[in-house]
């Protein structure tokens, strides 16, 4: 995932763009039902916090893997955040500590010393110390493990020392500054180190499939295109979750998520613009629109079979005709869930600007461009993920478009799953155009995973050394004003060469049943809805 604060990121109106590439969805042995969610009858007058109940979310698509060190999809990271508990996280500049108690930093920025919270336990029982933090940093760095987490651990060409130094006492040595370490962190969770020793590849590992975590609520089956549900960890450092159990519901069907939500088998959702009045009018729900720090774009794969978009004039001249307004109120239907966006970074990034060079809404200037680039009888496919409005509106409305200047566009639906696999799949050849979105998180150095040349999560497979230059430039350069000149830098370069086409900076909007409280303590979260679950209760 992954230098940003999610990775794909799959998804909440749009897929997201740094999945992981696993596919490890098999079944357990487990052969019971899921359970329901509560009745409207358990929902006590007072609203005060009830123990007991069953919390259902609907997901998209089954989970590409439940490991942390691999997870990117949007329904693995939200699964694993009840599953396994984070180091720390960080709200509007504030960390709350989750196993870790304290990170002190040296005075020369060099050196990170991390304490753990005593008497940590894994969910079958066994201590959780610094030798899980260590392993788990140790296996993130060995290349012959594949986490893509890899890159944010080598910095200056040198990878991050890590050690223990007591049982609860981690240090990390860096080999030159880097500002953006302190995101890396907020990242990376530990994996239970006595599973995982003496897997050879742990991405393949059939652990995987019963994951034993850290966190609140934990595994108890999964069936494949069906659901996956949790329970409570009674043990967990936090406190006892008010709620019994988690089930994450695949639903990946948007019409059959909302009919599921209207009666009731579905607790919680991702809801499109177009259908909040018509899952509001029930008066079931709480609707929460807010701002994940997310980017909607066109994709342009310059590395398919056909090479059509290999030349940044074709896709500027693709760019050209777009028209960024229409886009939004043709995909999300009201610039109230979606302002334009020009660069690549989000506005809760740090030295974000829109000020770069766009190629927008001029259709004669994309015939020209084609024209001077010697390109006639353009054909292009465009895979979608069925039953996700978003990408299906998308679709649409960039065919005809692109139709008016003579380029022929074939749409390749298929399913949500299916979709995830092809999107990060940095190999794929067989298509140049999808619609994604991603979330990054504050540092900018985290999305260097989408733009540096062979990076692990380079979907467009862009290529420039220009680039690959100022990302190391900036990930190391510690006065906040030069940075910042870096990262202005990088925004006009990646936008005069269309590496992509922004189209929005969108919030998502979620449904929540109104039987359910502790929301407030829960914390909304970019891409996984809830930073605590083990808040939530039944009222």
């Amino acid at each position: 995932m992954r230098k940003g604060l999610y990775g794909l990121l799959m998804l909440a109106l749009v897929s997201l763009a740094i999945t992981a590439c696993s596919g490890n969805s098999n079944n357990t042995n487990s052969t019971s039902s899921a359970p329901d969610s509560a009745s409207p009858s358990a929902s006590a007058a007072s609203g005060e916090p009830k123990d007991g109940g069953n919390l259902i979310f609907g997901v998209q698509a089954d989970p590409q893997i439940l490991n942390p060190i691999y997870a990117g999809d949007r329904v693995s990271l939200t699964i694993d955040q009840a599953l396994y508990a984070p180091l720390f996280q960080v709200n509007n500049g504030q960390k709350t500590f989750y196993l870790a108690d304290s990170l002190d930093v040296s005075e020369d920025n060099l050196t990170y010393t991390l304490k753990l919270k005593s008497g940590l336990t894994w969910h079958d029982g066994q201590p959780l110390t610094a030798d899980d933090v260590v392993f788990t940093f140790d296996k993130i760095l060995d290349e012959n493990q594949n986490s893509y987490f890899r890159e944010n651990l080598i910095i200056g060409g040198k990878p991050v020392e890590v050690a223990k130094i007591d049982d609860t006492t981690v240090e990390f040595k860096l080999p030159q500054v880097s500002p953006a370490f302190e995101a890396t962190l907020v990242q990376l969770t530990p994996i239970p180190k006595h599973i995982f020793e003496n897997e050879a590849d742990i991405q393949k590992s059939t652990k995987n499939n019963t994951p034993v975590g850290s966190g609140p609520f934990k595994f108890k089956e999964y069936k494949t295109g069906e659901y996956v549900t949790l329970e409570r960890f009674d043990n967990y450092f936090g406190g006892k979750p008010h709620l019994d159990s988690i089930t994450y519901r695949i639903a990946k069907d948007a019409n059959t998520t909302n009919l599921a939500l209207q009666n009731g088998e579905i607790n919680v959702a991702y809801v499109d613009p177009a259908d909040v009045n018509t899952i509001e009018s029930t008066g079931k729900f709480d609707i929460q629109a807010y701002s994940e720090g997310r980017l909607g774009y066109l994709l342009f794969n310059e590395d398919s079979d056909t090479g059509a978009l290999a030349k940044k004039e074709v896709r500027q001249a693709i760019s050209y005709a777009l028209n960024r307004d229409e886009m939004i109120q043709a995909v999300y239907g009201s610039s109230d869930y979606a302002d334009p966006a020009k660069s690549f970074v989000t506005p809760d990034g740090l030295f974000f600007t829109n000020d770069v060079p766009t190629y927008d809404n001029d259709p004669e200037k994309a015939k020209e461009l084609l024209a001077s680039a010697g390109v006639s009888n353009l054909k292009l496919r465009f895979i979608v993920s069925s039953g996700n409005k978003a990408q299906e509106a998308a679709s649409l409305y960039i065919q005809q478009k692109l139709k008016a200047v003579g380029i022929d566009v074939e749409l390749q639906n298929m399913d949500s799953t299916a979709y995830g696999q092809k999107f990060s799949d940095v190999t794929a050849k067989d298509y140049e155009l999808a619609f994604g979105g991603y979330i990054m998180g504050y540092d900018p150095d985290a999305y260097s995973i989408l733009y540096k040349s062979g990076a692990g999560a380079n979907y467009t497979r862009y290529k420039n050394e220009k680039v690959d230059q100022l990302f190391v430039q900036g990930g190391s350069e510690g006065d906040p004003a030069k940075r910042g000149e870096i990262y202005q830098e990088l925004q006009k370069t990646i936008a005069e060469d269309a590496v992509i086409y922004p189209v929005a900076y969108t919030k998502t909007i979620v449904a929540i049943d109104n039987q359910f409280g502790g929301l407030e303590d829960a914390v909304l979260k970019p891409v996984v809805i809830f930073e605590n679950p083990a808040k939530l209760y039944l009222k």
